[in-house]
């Protein structure tokens, strides 16, 4: 079945990062080891021993990725409070405050004589992510090659600029959003507002909609919010989100609705399947990007079929999507009947409904995925929500 985490692909970035050990400007330390925060799996990584490494990573299909690859992986959490490494690697993400607060972070668990070493693609900010790093950890180095850069510190004995470190330690931090109605950080999808697409889901919600439910990808926790809102006939509600700082505050969220209605919530790669089934509603606006720009409808109809999957007979999908991802052929192999709701700002509202002679008996329910919400990974198995 297809993942959103492909490890035979070309990561070149990740592979970037690891140029200056390969020509010979870096040296991997001897003693110590290395800390890799945001890690994935790929070639780069596997060129040769990287005796010492831990990884970090919050999305959880790189996280199992990691995982078959036999890599150890930590929580920063568990770690303890002085635990500092020779060679801490960073791939940042997109979002800029919280690329700041991984350096940030990244400079806090390097040891004394240390570096930090970071790589991003030139299209997803790579100089400015250069100057971020410089502005607190002083004068950087730095080479270009497969259309992204790599850059690193001299050898570091705390931050250059501890002040405007402390301060971006603090900036992807979780706040208030909508007034007040939600808990939302930077790097989570959407993070400081309503998405579109999400919003027009919602409105066309129909308030039948009864039993048990489950969202996939629910993000912040926005349309479970809605769903549970709007039909007040869900029975349960089951959270399904692959980012883990998504998920936890989709659980803070959804804590804060005033329901009676039992909620559960999942660190889950929902391209994986889900062992759960007898769902009677599901709503979803699925990813279709993994970790880059590149445009993956694959995972939108992984999604679709999942869902098809989770469902009792009778049960129904709502789902919203850009206009021209190509879902309609999953759909109607999938579900008995499917429907255009709403095309509205480019996106499009579709009901499908399983068909009742397909499938188990209404109400069928096996075990839940592993690894339900209670606490954070560490070592190799770990797994949150």
């Amino acid at each position: 079945m297809p993942s959103p985490m492909r490890v035979d692909a070309s990561d070149d970035a990740l592979d970037t990062l690891f140029q200056p050990f390969a020509d010979g400007v870096l040296s991997w330390p001897e003693q110590g080891g290395a800390l890799f925060l945001r890690a994935r799996d790929g070639v780069g990584l596997r060129q040769r021993p990287r005796p010492g490494l831990v990884c970090e990573q919050d999305y959880k299909p790189a996280i199992d990725a990691l995982h078959r690859g036999g890599l150890d992986t930590v929580d920063l959490d568990s770690l303890p409070a002085d635990q500092r490494y020779p060679l801490v690697l960073v791939l940042p993400p997109r979002q800029r405050d919280e690329a700041r607060a991984l350096y940030a972070q990244a400079l806090a668990r390097t040891a004394p004589g240390g570096r930090v070493v970071a790589c991003l693609s030139n299209d997803e900010g790579a100089r400015s992510g250069e100057d971020d790093l410089g502005r607190i950890a002083g004068k950087v180095g730095s080479l270009s090659k497969r259309k992204c850069r790599v850059f690193w510190t001299a050898p570091l004995d705390g931050p250059a600029d501890p002040a405007l470190a402390a301060a971006w330690a603090g900036g992807d931090r979780p706040r208030e959003i909508l007034g007040g109605r939600f808990l939302s950080r930077p790097g989570v999808f959407a993070w400081d507002r309503v998405d579109p697409a999400s919003a027009l889901l919602a409105e066309h919600l129909p308030a039948d909609l009864a039993g048990r439910a489950a969202d996939l990808g629910a993000g912040y926790g926005y349309l479970s919010a809605e769903l549970l809102a709007r039909c007040p006939r869900i029975t349960a509600l089951d959270v399904y989100e692959a980012q883990a700082r998504a998920l936890q505050l989709a659980r803070t969220n959804l804590q804060r609705v005033p329901t009676a209605v039992p909620m559960e919530f999942f660190w889950h790669d929902v391209t994986a399947g889900l062992d759960d089934r007898g769902y009677d509603v599901i709503v979803s606006n699925p990813p279709f990007h993994a970790q880059g720009r590149e445009e993956r409808p694959d995972i939108g109809r992984r999604f679709i079929a999942v869902a098809a999957q989770a469902l009792n007979p009778g049960g129904r999908l709502w789902l919203v999507a850009n206009r021209h991802l190509p879902y309609e052929v999953v759909l109607d192999e999938r579900f008995g009947e499917v429907r255009t709701v709403a095309q509205q700002g480019g996106f499009k509202v579709v009901e499908a409904i399983k068909a009742k002679a397909a499938g188990k008996p209404a109400g069928t329910t096996t075990a839940k995925p592993a690894g339900k919400f209670a606490g954070k990974p560490g070592g190799k198995g770990g797994a949150r929500a």
